[in-house]
């Protein structure tokens, strides 16, 4: 499995990395603090991630502004400018409806999203994340004390050879890694964005509050949290169950900010997680040699979130051949009409899709 990295613009210009790896129903992880999608595809501590992931999704993961391969200096770091970047990315990704994952300061983003573009966002995946960043949940002055020593230890040590000032961070994160997770760790966020952007986005994320988007929230959405995350506390995950409506809290035993693969709460997750968004049926071996150049093209829109409606126009064709079509691919895969549209997953996984 590789990764294919492109770039888009966002509404300001700023231009975004994003990759994509995998085949089947579209999924998107939004970005959080500090990713390098170039970086993040092999490493120790995200590959696994991105192979469970995959495992009947296309998934798009992109770097945020300031981050990774995208533009590094913008002038906008703001919740505003976070949302209008996801959506820049599933648009040029050519998504209509998927799944979203969002972890960490990446959940503020998709809550914020999901509420507003309830029409394209068919699962809501949170791990690890947040309605209200630091600054807008301080109570105390040691609160705050806290986050102007953290902003500090960035400023002064982020772009240094000794990885001292960034293992505090990491620390934090995955306190129960293993020694080469936390050197991967180390290095990537000193490669990730310069100190000033790093304090920067640290401060934005820190100001963030969307509790006023979770009574939009209506798409099935599951909550994961740690009981022992030390960068987000427990109390943001109940927080977030318990004020979007029907959200499921899924507790995680674990010390982990990111969860390891190979601890018992990454499975659990992981199993959870499948479990959740559906897992699509299999075709027959060799079904899907029987389909159709025209039927594999419809199929190939279908597994883009495209609606019938929107297959006929790019295809030029009547709604009514389109759904024949359907019809006769269904068939073809053994699959029924609810669970057809999935179908498109498991086709995308077993064969390379036509070219469009």
């Amino acid at each position: 499995m590789e990764q294919q990295i492109r770039f888009c613009e966002a509404v300001d210009g700023v231009r975004l990395a994003y990759a994509t790896h995998g085949r089947g129903t579209p999924l998107v992880k939004a970005a959080n603090w500090l990713t390098h999608v170039e970086h993040d595809w092999n490493s120790p501590l995200w590959r696994p991630w991105w192979d469970e992931l995959a495992r009947g999704h296309r998934v798009v993961r992109y770097d945020s502004r300031g981050c990774g391969l995208s533009d590094r200096e913008p002038e906008r770091l703001d919740i505003e400018a976070f949302v209008e970047d996801l959506a820049a990315v599933v648009d040029a990704a050519g998504l209509e409806r998927f799944v979203l994952v969002g972890m960490s300061q990446g959940g503020a983003t998709a809550l914020a999203y999901a509420s507003r573009h309830p029409e394209r966002v068919t699962h809501l995946v949170l791990c690890g994340a947040y309605a209200q960043g630091r600054s807008a949940r301080a109570v105390s002055a040691d609160d705050h004390a806290e986050a102007a020593l953290l902003d500090d230890l960035v400023r002064v040590g982020w772009g240094k050879p000794d990885p001292a000032f960034r293992r505090v961070f990491t620390m934090r994160m995955i306190p129960d890694a293993s020694p080469a997770q936390m050197r991967w760790l180390d290095d990537v966020m000193g490669a990730s964005a310069s100190p000033e952007m790093a304090v920067r986005l640290r401060r934005a994320w820190a100001q963030v509050d969307v509790r006023a988007t979770l009574s939009r929230i209506s798409m099935p959405t599951l909550v994961a949290h740690a009981h022992g995350d030390r960068t987000i506390p427990f109390e943001q995950g109940r927080l977030l169950a318990t004020a979007i409506p029907g959200a499921r809290l899924l507790p995680l035993d674990s010390h982990n900010h990111i969860l390891l693969a190979g601890e018992p709460a990454w499975q659990h997750f992981a199993d959870e997680l499948h479990r959740f968004v559906g897992r699509p049926q299999v075709a027959p071996p060799h079904a899907v040699d029987t389909l159709s150049a025209r039927e594999r093209q419809v199929l190939a829109l279908v597994a883009k979130g495209r609606t019938n409606d929107q297959i006929a126009s790019e295809l030029v064709l009547s709604v009514r051949t389109v759904e024949r079509h359907l019809t006769n691919t269904y068939a073809k895969l053994r699959v029924t009409g609810k669970a057809g549209r999935a179908a498109a997953a498991v086709y995308l996984s077993s064969v390379d899709p036509p070219a469009e």
